[in-house]
């Protein structure tokens, strides 16, 4: 039995008529840069996973670099990142001319450790991403602790989170702004690019809602810097017949993670955290470690079942980033993970069959 890591054409062909739908009324209406179509998605959006208020933008990326920019971070200062992430949750530091600052994550989680953010701290120190990995939540108290006491600006990268909560708050709400990612890969993802900012600060909302459209509240009057980050309409009206279907993939995707942590058995692998009282995860990926990651790969592979590396590189070692101080060896728990990570196939419509073929794939290594 074949298992892809992942396959999108099978949630793209349930729900193939009723999207079809969606995108014609959309053409029909012309509402192709925000309107009707985002506006609804904006509100239910908010009202399924729990926010006040939810901006559509057109990237992932978008209302990062527009936190960093409200955040008023600019030449000479420092944000904090962790070092396994995705690259665009240091993007936004860049692109306004801050430096960001690579700091190790937590064995367990693979997240922002708080101890880590505390050593990365100097008096340039203005900000720190936060990232939700893999959609398990970070561990929020002491990181908001170490961040209250030094000032800094909270940014959660919420990209692979959709949904996941601390001690009962969604995350986005924790810290002073949080992001989205609506990329087609995403748990909630759509046709093309789209994200979304939210905030529970309605100061640093409004900010953003001007940045969002050219810095503009009423057309051709512009109060502020702005950019052309506005969500358009086609992918509202994917996200608006999905939305709906999220709780079940979730639910999907708990089962699935559970199904793998009992049943896989493989001496020296270590499986991610199912969750714990704290933090409630999505499970955007399943992601193991093992010391021969690359030969279990190939086992797996031959064996027919799909695999992926999430990250094979840490932020500190990208040559995007070089001259940043930083070197290997400076972060051993990050490189470790770039190391020994496989994630494994987790998408919602796998079926128990195949999660049992991925564990038996994977004990027989």
């Amino acid at each position: 039995m074949k298992v892809p890591f992942l396959d999108l054409s099978i949630q793209h062909k349930a729900i193939r008529e009723q999207a079809l739908a969606a995108l014609a009324a959309t053409y029909d209406a012309t509402r192709f840069c925000l309107g009707r179509d985002v506006e609804e998605f904006e509100g239910r959006f908010g009202e399924t996973l729990g926010y006040p208020r939810v901006l559509g933008m057109n990237s992932g990326t978008s209302p990062l670099h527009a936190a960093c920019a409200l955040a008023g971070f600019g030449p000479g200062d420092e944000v904090v990142v962790p070092a396994f992430t995705f690259i665009s949750s240091a993007w936004g530091a860049r692109y306004v001319g801050a430096k960001p600052v690579f700091a190790d994550i937590e064995e367990g989680t693979f997240n922002l450790d708080p101890a880590a953010l505390e050593a990365a701290v100097t008096p340039r120190t203005r900000g720190v991403v936060v990232v939700h990995l893999f959609g398990q939540p970070a561990r929020m108290e002491g990181l908001l602790a170490v961040a209250r006491r030094h000032g800094l600006f909270v940014i959660e990268d919420c990209a692979q989170a959709a949904g996941a909560r601390w001690r009962g708050t969604p995350v986005g709400l924790l810290g002073d702004a949080g992001t989205f990612s609506f990329y087609p890969t995403k748990n909630l993802g759509g046709c093309g690019e789209g994200g979304a900012f939210v905030s529970r600060d309605e100061g640093v909302f409004a900010k953003a809602r001007l940045m969002r459209a050219h810095g503009s509240g009423r057309r051709y009057y512009h109060e502020t810097l702005g950019f052309n980050f506005r969500m358009d309409g086609f992918q509202a009206a994917v996200l608006n017949v999905k939305l709906p279907l999220l709780a079940g993939w979730t639910a999907r995707r708990r089962a699935i993670a559970a199904r793998y942590v009992a049943g896989i058995r493989l001496a020296d692998a270590v499986p991610p955290v199912l969750g714990t009282e704290d933090g409630e995860g999505v499970f955007h990926q399943f992601t193991l470690r093992h010391p021969r990651r690359d030969a279990l790969r190939e086992h797996l592979a031959a064996r027919g079942v799909g695999t992926d590396l999430i990250y094979p590189v840490p932020l500190h070692l990208q040559k995007c980033f070089e001259g940043s101080g930083q070197k290997a060896g400076d972060l051993p728990v990050a490189e470790k993970a770039c190391a020994t990570c496989v994630s494994l196939p987790i998408f919602p419509e796998l079926t128990d069959a195949q999660v049992d073929e991925v564990i038996a794939a994977v004990n027989s290594f």
